[in-house]
């Protein structure tokens, strides 16, 4: 029988950073750093990833899931009561998980492996590259806690994820918004052939695209609102923070599009260019990542070899190491909050 601590198996020592709370936080201080994000105010989804395996597996036997030691905490656990006889716990090793989940795609089955970002990325990068983007098996690995989703430091802060990631050939990287994209793009995924790294929401996710009609197009880039000043390019979570800073920037006569990025490898270059390359914009990547290596320079390196010249500034994470604390504060401190994201393009026009 294995255990799961509050806030993951591999959290035992305590982190030597000083957690830094938001005012009036008080005793509110723990679930403000275990959260994903916030979601005041919004309709969420529990385990969308979770209850779209369980539907996977439901129509297709050869899905399996695995976990290491971490199948509450990247809401596998749905599909592990649902199909028992079809999810193995390999507990504290992710290595292991890997080597057998490229083992079972040998055999024919589509396994989804799950544990957290900083592990999979830094713990586990060369049994990825060896036994599965190698022999481009299609092994789903699907991590929770990516980029600054936790407040627990940089021992569980993968803030170089899609970094790491995006250098690996064969391998497919998916960053979803919210919970409708997570669901959309957990069968996607499935029926893609290869291997894919998918960033993961877990528990409570916000519905943020579903007013809009979204459909997950997997490699596909979509625009989810026009604007004639400000073009934002966005993936992850962040989507659902510029939407909400086109709103407010509206309110100054700033008019802002949004272009959603969901699939950070293989990049949608065509329609980002074509979205970039419109007279009299300012084009903003937003990200949950160090803005080192991740879509922001992505998109500047695909706009830049397809002659596209526009003015251009980024919204990241800075390239250190990430304070621990309540995630609204750190948040607004290191420039994801609404009210960053609203002041930083002001200050750019």
């Amino acid at each position: 029988m294995t255990h799961e601590p509050p806030f993951g198996a591999h959290s035992r020592r305590k982190s030597k950073y000083t957690p830094r709370v938001a005012p009036g936080a008080g005793g509110a201080r723990t679930s403000a750093m275990i959260a994903s994000l916030d979601a005041e105010g919004r309709e969420t989804v529990a385990a969308p990833f979770g209850h779209a395996l369980r539907e996977l597996a439901a129509a297709r036997d050869d899905i399996v899931g695995l976990s290491a030691d971490l199948s509450k905490y990247t809401d596998m656990h749905v599909f592990a009561n649902a199909y028992p006889d079809r999810f193995y716990q390999m507990g504290m090793a992710e290595q292991v998980m890997i080597s057998a989940a490229a083992g079972l795609a040998r055999e024919g089955f589509t396994p989804f492996a799950t544990t957290y970002a900083v592990f999979a990325s830094r713990r586990a990068y060369d049994f990825i590259a060896m036994a599965i983007a190698e022999e481009n098996l299609p092994v789903k690995i699907v991590c929770a806690l990516p980029g600054l989703t936790t407040g627990y430091g940089p021992s569980h802060q993968a803030t170089e994820d899609l970094a790491i990631f995006r250098g690996m050939p064969n391998l497919t990287v998916v960053d979803p918004c919210d919970a409708v994209e997570t669901a959309q793009a957990t069968h996607a995924i499935a029926a893609h052939p290869g291997p894919v790294y998918m960033r993961l929401l877990r528990g409570k996710v916000p519905d943020v695209l579903g007013r809009y009609g979204y459909k997950f197009k997997l490699g596909k880039a979509q625009t989810i609102r026009d604007g004639r000043d400000v073009l934002f390019v966005s993936s992850g979570f962040m989507t659902m923070r510029v939407l909400d800073a086109a709103e407010r920037l509206a309110a100054d006569d700033v008019d802002c599009a949004v272009l959603h990025v969901p699939t950070i490898k293989p990049l949608d270059v065509e329609t980002i260019a074509a979205e970039a390359a419109k007279s009299g914009r300012l084009v903003v990547t937003a990200e949950n990542h160090t803005v080192i290596g991740g879509l922001g320079e992505a998109v500047a390196g695909a706009l830049m070899r397809a002659g596209v010249h526009v003015p251009f500034r980024q919204v990241g994470l800075p390239d250190e190491f990430l304070d621990a604390g309540a995630l609204p504060t750190l948040h607004h401190q290191y420039g994801l909050s609404v009210d960053a994201i609203s002041a930083s393009v002001k200050s750019w026009l």
